[in-house]
C-alpha cells in the first residue's frame, strides 16, 4: 500500500487563495467530492469551500445522480437548495439534452467554475460529459474552469475504440476509448485542446498518484461514484459489462454487485461458461449464479447468468470481455437475446448498443453470428485521433 494520495480538493482547500480571486465561485460536485481536512475528518467539498474565507461560493451544480443524494441512473434530478449550506443547487441532469448544460446567463455571473467529481475510467460515465458541457459554456461566458483532479481508479491502461460522429452522445461525448486511462483533469485538458473547447482551464493535480496504480493503492476511501458502482471491482469490469445496458440482459442492477454479474431468465450458465472458456479471455473467472433483481430489468424474476471474478488485473481486458459476453449470448440464444429499443441517454434514434460501442458495425457483426475475431475487427476503429493527442494532455 502506498502513502495516501492527496486529491486536488485537498490541495485546493489548503491553498485556495493561490488559485482563485475574490470573484463568485460555482462548484460541480457529487457524493465523491470529499477530502481529508486538516482536522483528520472526511468532508464534502461543498462544506469545505463554503467555510473557506478565501472562497466566495455562490452556486452548486449537480451532475447525474445529484450533489449529495444518489438518484438512480437516467433519473432526472430537480434543482433545490443544499440542506447544509442553504446554497442554490442547479441540476445538470434533467429530462432533456438541453438540461445537461448550465445556462449561459447562469455562468455569466460566475468568475470560476470548480469541477470536483470522481470518474471511474470509462467513457460511458456521464460526469466527464457534464464537465465538457460546462467547459463549452464557460468558453462563451469567459468563466475560468478549475478542475480538482482525482485518480483514475482503474489505472492508466487504454482499451477500446472511438465513436462515429453521428453517434456522439452523453455517454460518449468525444471519441475516447471505452477505457481511456486518464484522470478527469487530463480529460479536461484533452477536450480543451484537441477538441477545441478553448476555455480558460486550470487543473489542480493530485499529489502522490502514479498511473500504474489502482484505487486500492491510493489509501483513499471508496465513496460510491454512483448508486451502482459499489466497489473498485465494479469499476474494473464496467468498461465491458456496461454494454449490457444496451441489451435484453440484466447487468445486475437491483442486486448488491451490479456489473459484476449479469443474466436473464433464458440463460444456461454452464453452457455460457463453457463458451467463454473456449475464448481464453484471460484474467477472469466466470462463476454460474442465480439472482432476482429488486428493480430495473427482470425485476422480481429469477435470472441465471455469471459473475465475473478478476484473477489478474493486468491480463484482464474489460472491453474485449464485454464484447465476448454479448457475442456468446447471441450465439447461444439467438431468439431470446436482443437489443434495447427504449430511449437511452436522451437518444431514441439509434440502438443504445451503438451509442456504447460507437458504431453499428459491432452490433451487426454480433448479429451475423460469425466468429468472435470478426466482432473484434469491427470494434477496432477510430482510435487514431485520441492516440495522437493523449500524451500532450497527461499530467502524471
Amino acid at each position: 500500500m502506498s502513502e495516501t494520495v492527496r486529491v486536488g480538493l485537498e490541495v485546493f482547500a489548503q491553498e485556495a487563495e493561490k488559485f482563485i480571486g475574490n470573484g463568485a465561485v460555482a462548484l460541480v460536485a457529487n457524493p465523491t467530492s470529499v477530502a481529508v481536512t486538516r482536522d483528520g475528518q472526511l468532508r464534502h467539498a461543498v462544506d469545505v469551500l463554503h467555510e473557506n474565507p478565501s472562497v466566495n461560493l455562490q452556486l452548486l451544480l449537480g451532475p447525474e445522480h445529484g450533489i449529495r443524494a444518489t438518484a438512480q441512473d437516467q433519473i432526472a434530478v430537480s434543482s433545490a437548495k443544499d440542506p447544509v449550506t442553504g446554497l442554490a443547487e442547479v441540476s445538470l441532469y434533467g429530462d432533456s439534452f438541453e438540461s445537461l448544460s448550465p445556462a449561459p446567463e447562469l455562468l455569466a455571473e460566475i468568475d470560476t467554475l470548480v469541477f470536483d467529481v470522481q470518474d471511474v475510467g470509462s467513457r460511458y460515465y456521464t460526469y466527464q460529459a457534464t464537465m465538457a458541457l460546462c467547459m463549452r459554456v464557460a468558453a462563451v461566458t469567459d468563466t475560468k474552469v478549475l478542475v480538482l483532479d482525482r485518480p483514475n481508479p482503474i489505472g492508466g491502461a487504454v482499451e477500446g475504440s472511438g465513436i462515429e460522429p453521428h453517434l456522439y452522445n452523453f455517454c460518449g461525448i468525444y471519441p475516447v476509448p471505452q477505457r481511456h486511462g486518464m484522470t478527469v483533469g487530463e480529460l479536461a485538458r484533452l477536450y480543451n485542446e484537441a477538441f477545441d473547447i478553448g476555455c480558460d482551464l486550470d487543473v489542480i493535480r493530485c499529489e502522490g498518484w502514479s498511473r500504474d496504480s489502482y484505487f486500492d493503492d491510493t489509501g483513499l476511501p471508496w465513496v460510491l461514484p454512483s448508486p451502482n458502482m459499489p466497489s473498485l471491482d465494479t469499476a474494473i469490469v464496467y468498461p465491458g459489462t456496461c454494454l449490457f445496458e444496451g441489451a435484453t440482459v440484466s447487468e445486475g442492477r437491483g442486486t448488491t454487485i451490479p456489473f459484476q454479474l449479469f443474466g436473464a431468465p433464458y440463460v444456461d450458465p454452464e453452457a455460457l461458461q463453457r463458451e467463454l472458456q473456449a475464448l481464453e479471455l484471460g484474467g477472469v473467472w466466470f462463476r454460474p449464479v442465480e439472482f432476482v433483481p429488486t428493480f430495473h430489468k427482470y425485476v422480481g424474476e429469477r435470472c441465471l447468468g455469471l459473475q465475473l471474478h478478476i484473477s489478474d488485473r493486468e491480463r484482464f481486458l474489460p472491453y474485449r470481455t464485454g464484447l465476448a459476453l454479448l457475442w456468446a449470448l447471441r450465439r447461444l440464444w439467438p431468439q431470446q437475446f436482443g437489443w434495447r429499443t427504449e430511449k437511452y441517454e436522451f437518444r431514441d434514434d439509434v440502438p443504445a448498443i451503438d451509442l456504447l460501442t460507437g458504431c453499428a458495425a459491432v452490433r451487426e457483426s454480433i448479429d451475423a453470428q460469425g466468429s468472435f475475431d470478426e466482432v473484434l475487427h469491427a470494434a477496432n476503429f477510430g482510435r487514431d485521433f485520441f492516440d495522437q493527442h493523449r500524451d500532450r494532455a497527461l499530467l502524471y
